[in-house]
């Protein structure tokens, strides 16, 4: 017996035996590009989802008077509250704003911007109407709106309503003089676009959207 053949040939043997083990280990664990497998039948555990990137709404920490962002509890941003005011602030200060030698179309093109369709069916029924019209021309009216912003009355979840007071600037019969009166001016959010809702004196409780 080749005592050199021998000890080759156990270590072949034990080279082939450490490649097998080898072999085994890499088909059991675990690579990045397959999914978790069962050991033992037990489930592999897989990784937590990962947090949202933006926090739910809401104030988790003690309220900050300096940095209190209050737009935060409310329905509609800064951009949203300011637009809405706007649209009612314009509105009032267009719809005082008209004289006796215009076409009540004209009167109602400055204001379709602002209102949606059944505010301005109402206001065309009323600028329309004879004896306001033939008022008007007798007593050569011309009158200039402006509008000033008091409160928010009510929010809802698509609206806001305002109490506007208008100012007109009124000539009458060679007269001048001013009036004043309050208004309460729901505006909606339909769409992306604010428009006047519905509108109507301050003490007679518009209280905003419904349903």
């Amino acid at each position: 017996m080749n005592l050199n053949d021998d000890r080759q040939r156990r270590v072949l043997f034990a080279g082939m035996a450490a490649v097998l083990v080898l072999l085994g280990l890499w088909l059991w664990w675990p690579r990045p590009d397959t999914e978790p497998v069962e050991r033992d039948g037990a489930p592999v555990a897989s990784a937590p989802p990962a947090a949202p990137a933006t926090p739910p709404p809401g104030i988790d920490e003690l309220v900050d008077p300096e940095s209190f962002d209050v737009y935060r509890l409310l329905p509609f941003g800064r951009e949203d509250f300011a637009t809405a005011a706007t649209t009612a602030q314009q509105f009032v200060s267009r719809y005082g704003t008209y004289r006796y030698d215009e076409t009540p179309q004209t009167y109602l093109d400055r204001l379709r911007p602002l209102v949606n369709d059944q505010v301005h069916d109402d206001l065309l029924a009323a600028a329309s109407s004879p004896g306001i019209l033939e008022q008007r021309k007798a007593d050569r009216t011309v009158a200039e709106g402006s509008a000033s912003l008091n409160s928010i009355r009510t929010i809802g979840g698509t609206s806001i309503t305002f109490v506007v007071t208008g100012i007109q600037q009124v000539t009458e019969a060679g007269t001048t003089g001013q009036d004043s009166e309050q208004w309460a001016v729901t505006v909606q959010n339909t769409g992306g676009s604010w428009k006047v809702y519905s509108f109507g004196p301050a003490d007679v409780g518009q209280d905003g959207e419904s349903g």
